[in-house]
């Protein structure tokens, strides 16, 4: 919609009423804040979602895979077998056996449930940017060392060259029944994933430690497959999966965290509707400054009518006059919302600071930090959203003043 210099001086004039019009340009300002913080929200709360799921799915996919083969009964037997046949699937990047055994750790007294997972040298090595005290290069068949989560080894009172017993119910049969398996293992490393559930249970050791702690000689738990896409995954183990039919189950990512990734699913639509409706009440800011607009200046409206102005004008100009109050409000959203994400820890710390609460509980919210992803093509969305709602908001207020009749006005002038 182009302008003429003359439909572009009035449209500029009514953006800025005059000194007698002070509640109109504070009506204006509201609208123009309403959508700015509408928009805004928007930003901030579907980039957290996004960075939510996505960090989420790193972490437990660092760890986990894409997906886990599982023989029936827990133990694969012929896992070197197995472990061929997956290598060479089409699509699959990596395959590593894998022991996996909830256990007992305990240090001075204290104990806790634990995780212990038997790892092969490069998945261990593979650990070390999660590192935060210790050396995992230490962690060598048959060296009895350790890595562990640091949410344990602060349970635990636990620090680099201490001394962790692992306790194994299934351990030897006596004339008095089965005696627990208790081996000491030293803290070679303290890692951090940043997933709380992992850093509070895992202990990390060489995949031949964990088969001597178990008693389950040369076999493994299972083995957990990488592929190009995780969102593919299925498809790409199709092939296996049947090939492997009464051996052994395949669970991919969605299947082992099905309900924690369906509901916030669920809960990014929701939250993505009911913050559209902000913007929406938004909006309504716009159509109520140009109706009041409108009635202040009709007879302006009718002066210009009389000097040649068309209704067509006079729609430019008042569609102009609101839609650009949206455009300047869904900007400068855009950048609030930005500002909000890059500085979005130290304002969860301020508020805590404020507040005095946790308002970000690792125990809680599953990460350690606040996390975000800004997806481009929902920021575009947000922001063709509110432009059109904005352009929407002014046609009413436009064909009313295009629709305005000089006669009635200005017959009693």
């Amino acid at each position: 919609m182009i302008l003429s210099p003359f439909e572009w001086t009035i449209a500029k004039r009514y953006m800025l009423p005059g000194r007698g019009e002070a509640f109109i340009t504070l009506v204006g300002g509201i609208s123009l804040a309403a959508v700015m913080l509408g928009v805004a929200a928007l930003v901030i709360v579907m980039s957290v979602m996004n960075g939510f799921r996505a960090e989420l799915l790193d972490k437990i996919v660092g760890l986990n895979g894409h997906a886990i083969i599982q023989a029936y009964g827990g133990r694969l037997d012929d896992w070197r077998d197995v472990l061929e046949d997956v290598r060479e699937t089409k699509g699959v990047v990596r395959a590593s056996p894998l022991i996996e055994q909830p256990l007992l750790g305990s240090f001075n007294g204290r104990v806790e449930a634990v995780l212990v997972r038997g790892n092969t040298a490069e998945d261990i090595e593979r650990l070390r940017p999660n590192v935060v005290s210790g050396d995992i290069n230490a962690l060598k068949p048959e060296a009895n060392n350790v890595a562990i989560g640091s949410r344990l080894a602060m349970n635990l009172g636990l620090r680099v060259g201490d001394t962790i017993t692992i306790i194994n119910p299934l351990g030897r049969s006596t004339p008095f029944g089965t005696v627990p398996r208790q081996i000491g293992y030293t803290v070679s490393a303290i890692f951090e994933i940043g997933v709380y559930d992992y850093d509070q249970a895992f202990v990390v050791m060489p995949m031949e430690d964990a088969q001597t702690l178990l008693l389950i000689g040369d076999t493994v738990g299972m083995i957990e497959v990488k592929t190009t896409d995780p969102d593919t995954v299925g498809e790409t183990l199709a092939p296996l999966k049947r090939k492997l039919g009464g051996r052994a189950v395949i669970s991919d990512w969605r299947t082992i965290n099905s309900s924690l990734f369906e509901a916030l699913e669920v809960e990014r639509v929701a939250m993505f509707f009911v913050l559209s409706i902000i913007v929406l009440v938004a909006v309504f800011n716009i159509l109520s400054s140009l109706i009041m607009l409108v009635r202040a200046k009709t007879r302006d409206i009718a002066i210009m009518r009389t000097m040649g102005a068309t209704r067509r004008s006079l729609l430019k100009i008042f569609v102009t006059t609101g839609f650009t109050i949206g455009a300047i409000g869904t900007g400068a959203g855009l950048g609030l919302g930005f500002i909000v994400l890059f500085f979005r820890q130290s304002i969860v710390h301020f508020m805590e600071l404020v507040t005095g609460q946790s308002l970000w509980n690792p125990e809680i919210r599953f990460l350690t930090e606040l996390p975000s992803k800004t997806d481009p093509a929902e920021v575009i969305t947000i922001t063709v959203l509110a432009l059109i709602l904005s352009f929407l908001a002014t046609l009413y207020p436009a064909l009313k003043a295009a629709s305005t009749d000089p006669v009635q006005v200005l017959r009693y002038e």
